[in-house]
């Protein structure tokens, strides 16, 4: 009754108060009943002919608050106050748990080819470099020169930092003479996705209305990375507006079929890995573009927690989806690099710090691991997907069988396509998103133009499904410490996605000798202990190290 009287008053002070917002012009199409009769059909729903009258009374007050709005610039760094976050109430973590120890095994001597060298882990190459067998310039120019020559037929490079690398390369070489040596990435060459920005350096979002975009400021993981001594070498390409493979400059190939597109939009970061072009990569999430990529190439992507590495300086797709993860050769390259990209920066209100706990010989024996027999089976399972299910038993873990309710998870993507909208309002309203390469109805330009036609209350609604299929997960993660998965099974690159949870793609074997990969999903902030079991189970599927042929 209170909300009753108070939206009456409300309603009232309406009629009697002249608006002090803009109101649609003259020069606007007239909005009639039979207007909104149509945009009904838009939003799946159905007013009578008197209700239409009633908000055909109001309506122009609406539009006039979108369009005082849009006088108000917004940039792609600004974000929503609203700040998603993967925790439910009620769940507790170990914030004291902080250990990282790497694995101790030695690296063996040093190649005599290049090409043995280039295509060597991080675990390896951060040994020689340390004991000075391995120059950090020497590995730097070595990548350089590969980038130049397999880069232009693999597409996956935007522009290359050549005079930038080889300053951090020589600075890497003299602090670890004088014996300052930063740890495992010190003297590392590393590719960026193009989409961190780099100061003084092109930052183009794979996209060509921000071909000539030139940023002022390191993003964070750019910094960090430059504080644990890594020597950036390029910055890697991505499909436009990270969406695909498809970039303003061509279609980044896959190192195993250069006839085939890298999928993805983490494309650059995966190929140039894949082919040994550089030592490690960042790459992206929002919905499988770690994930796909690193199917499609053979690599190893880590997509960690929601909020667990800062976004700060990276282009904004969705705010509630966004992750930043590494894209390595091996599972322990990965969890190399998020120790040192992690952490909480105050440009990302999302991020946090929490415990990393990780250790290279800690053995998984006993580790609850679920997955559901349905996810094996079906046209869409492979001899791969069925030999990892086979290869995690003798690890001596406990499979437990799960299932998932038949809910329409699929609708939850919806949330990708009207976060980017927003993201991106600009290029639709001025008409610049004409200017994208791809222009197909599953392209980002007929997206976001159907994503302004999503009613508010929609996504308030797929939000508070979102919150279920929160609880829902939270609830599977407590009978078990990760799941097994074939990578697109189930809906769960979704649903994770959507739960922040993380994740841990790895190369399982080969079909038709192109690559094919399993995922693990594990607990939020527990991508130690998954990269754990993805190091057990790599060794046990001994897949890892094939190289490409890049024909």
């Amino acid at each position: 009754a209170e909300r009753e009287s108070t939206a009456r008053a409300a309603q009232q002070q309406d009629d009697e108060t002249p608006p002090t917002i803009p109101t649609v012009t003259e020069d606007d199409p007239a909005i009639t009943a039979r207007t909104i009769a149509q945009a009904e059909k838009l939003a799946a729903v159905r007013y009578t002919e008197a209700e239409r009258e009633l908000v055909l009374k109001t309506i122009d007050r609406q539009l006039g608050r979108f369009k005082a709005r849009r006088e108000v610039a917004l940039d792609n760094h600004h974000a929503p106050a609203t700040v998603f976050d993967p925790r439910l109430p009620g769940m507790t973590f170990d914030s004291l748990r902080e250990r990282f120890v790497r694995s101790h095994e030695p690296p063996g001597p040093l190649p005599g080819g290049d090409e043995e060298i280039a295509f060597a882990p991080v675990t390896k190459l951060s040994r020689w470099i340390e004991s000075r067998e391995l120059s950090s310039e020497r590995l730097t120019r070595l990548y350089l020169e590969r980038l130049k020559t397999h880069g232009p037929k693999l597409e996956c490079v935007v522009t290359l930092t050549e005079e930038l690398a080889l300053m951090q390369a020589r600075r890497a070489d003299d602090e670890i003479a004088r014996g300052r040596y930063r740890g495992p990435l010190h003297g590392i060459p590393w590719g960026a996705k193009d989409l961190f920005d780099t100061r003084g350096i092109p930052t183009t979002w794979g996209a060509q209305p921000y071909r000539e975009r030139v940023p002022e400021r390191d993003a964070a993981v750019v910094k960090k990375l430059e504080e644990a001594g890594a020597v950036l070498v390029a910055k890697l390409t991505l499909g436009a507006l990270a969406y695909g493979d498809v970039w303003f400059g061509g279609t980044t190939r896959n190192p195993w079929n250069l006839r085939q597109g890298s999928s993805g939009s983490s494309a650059g970061s995966s190929a140039a890995t894949a082919a040994g072009l550089v030592g490690f990569a960042l790459g992206t999430e929002t919905y499988g573009s770690i994930v796909s990529p690193c199917m499609r190439c053979g690599a190893t992507g880590l997509r960690p927690t929601f909020g667990r590495v800062p976004r700060t300086g990276a282009m904004a797709l969705c705010w509630s989806l966004d992750k930043v993860g590494p894209i390595t050769r091996t599972v322990e390259d990965a969890a190399l690099v998020l120790s040192a990209i992690r952490g909480r920066d105050d440009g990302d209100a999302n991020s946090i710090d929490m415990p990393l706990d990780f250790d290279a010989a800690r053995p998984v024996r006993g580790r609850r691991i679920g997955y559901s027999p349905q996810w094996f089976q079906g046209e869409r399972t492979n001899e791969v997907d069925l030999q990892a299910l086979e290869a995690i038993k003798p690890l001596d873990v406990e499979l437990v069988e799960l299932d998932l309710p038949d809910w329409p998870y699929d609708s939850l993507a919806a949330i990708v396509g009207i976060e980017a909208a927003a993201a991106f309002e600009e290029l639709t309203l001025t008409d610049r998103d004409d200017e994208l390469t791809r222009q197909d109805e599953n392209a980002w330009p007929n997206i976001f133009r159907q994503a302004r036609l999503a009613p508010a209350v929609e996504l308030v609604q797929l939000d508070r499904f979102r919150r279920r299929v929160m609880e829902m997960v939270a609830e599977r993660f407590e009978k078990v410490e990760a799941i097994l998965s074939p990578s697109f099974a189930a809906s769960l690159l979704l649903i994770t996605n959507m739960t922040g949870h993380p994740s841990l793609t790895l190369r399982a074997g080969f079909v038709n000798d192109h690559p094919h990969g399993v995922t693990l999903w594990g607990r939020l902030y527990e991508e130690g202990r998954l990269c754990e079991l993805g190091m057990a189970l790599e060794r046990e599927l001994r897949v890892w190290d094939r190289r490409p042929g890049m024909e």
